[in-house]
């Protein structure tokens, strides 16, 4: 028979490895690598579920979804990037760095060289000048110059031609990574941050701005019956639905298997008719396995579209949406709410 001290390190040791298996749950269902950082985040969120903390995580996990760097470090938590990310992405930038300074050394030799250049040839030809005016002679000197300096000034011209060709392409090196920081991999939509940028842009202009959430329905289900490949070409698939129904407005792919809609200068029915017409299209559909052509059935979406009023934040007008597309969730999914 066990003593009550016994019993109690029993019961401690099976509530701490419960403790654990939940952590190691949550880490697996965020797609979050085991680092210190993670962990920290994932025990708050086990050991304070009842908590606000834990009820605001619930609520962003709602529906299997998957937390955003952005969600997790509102949260006051820290995503840690795996090593060959964090060398790939340092390379890259260190490679761009280099490139620049390169290009600008290279500009600044290339002025000096010819600032020097026309200093001696100013120099040689007021000699000649003054030889001209001493003798009466010096004429072949001045035109012996004179072709030395268009010599020079015909190689400067190449060297700067080759320079501003070698600038043009690094300045599309350049654009290329700044757009790649504002765009999803997965889907080549924008991203949160790109979205967050238009919003601001677009508000500050004075537009009329309207914004939806949308969520794929049952996301987790489909990973956890068909696996994550699956998963991501669903997702490319509702990308691309919306972003043919919603041409000529910004669609994000804003974290996880959720969606944001930029509506720009369109009032609140247009946009409604707009994105009702992308729900019906998606939910029309039935999608088969590329490997076994076995039907994967039909993927709907749930939204909530609310118009901003002047002067509001994105995060003002984004939280009322967000609030919607909830509602549609408890609603029975596939439906749109509007407010």
């Amino acid at each position: 028979m066990k003593t009550g001290n016994a019993l109690y390190k029993a019961e401690t040791g099976k509530a701490k490895d419960d403790l654990f298996a939940r952590i190691g749950e949550f880490l697996w269902e965020q797609r979050l690598s085991p680092d210190p950082q993670h962990y920290a985040f994932a025990y708050r969120v086990m050991t304070e579920a009842q908590g606000p903390f834990g009820q605001t995580v619930a609520k962003l996990t709602d529906g299997g979804v998957r937390l955003s760097r952005a969600d997790i470090e509102k949260l006051g938590g820290a995503v840690a990037m795996d090593a060959a990310s964090q060398q790939a992405a340092r390379a890259k930038s260190d490679g761009l760095v280099a490139q620049t300074q390169m290009q600008v050394e290279g500009f600044t030799d290339m002025v000096q060289a010819m600032r020097i250049e026309t200093e001696d040839f100013g120099r040689d030809l007021a000699a000649s000048a003054d030889a001209m005016r001493d003798t009466g002679l010096g004429t072949d000197e001045v035109v012996r110059l004179t072709g030395a300096m268009l010599d020079r000034v015909r190689s400067a011209e190449s060297r700067l031609e080759a320079a501003t060709h070698e600038a043009s392409e690094l300045r599309a090196k350049l654009e290329e990574a700044r757009d790649n920081a504002r765009r999803d991999p997965l889907t080549d939509l924008p991203n949160r941050r790109a979205f967050e940028e238009a919003f601001k842009t677009q508000s500050a202009n004075g537009a009329a701005l309207c914004v939806a959430v949308c969520d794929v329905d049952h996301f987790k289900s489909v990973n956890d019956r068909f696996g994550h490949a699956v998963g991501d070409r669903v997702l490319k698939a509702i990308a691309e639905a919306l972003s043919t129904a919603c041409s000529g407005h910004m669609v994000a792919r804003y974290g996880g298997e959720e969606f944001a809609i930029l509506f720009t200068g369109t009032d609140r029915a247009t946009a409604l008719a707009t994105l009702e017409g992308a729900r019906i299209t998606v939910a029309a559909k039935r999608y088969r396995l590329r490997e076994s052509d076995e039907p994967l059935g039909a993927v709907t979406f749930s939204a909530g579209l609310t118009q901003g009023a002047e002067g509001e934040s994105l995060g003002t007008v984004f939280g009322r949406a967000d609030k919607l597309l909830y509602a549609a969730k408890h609603a029975g999914r596939n439906q749109l709410q509007i407010g």
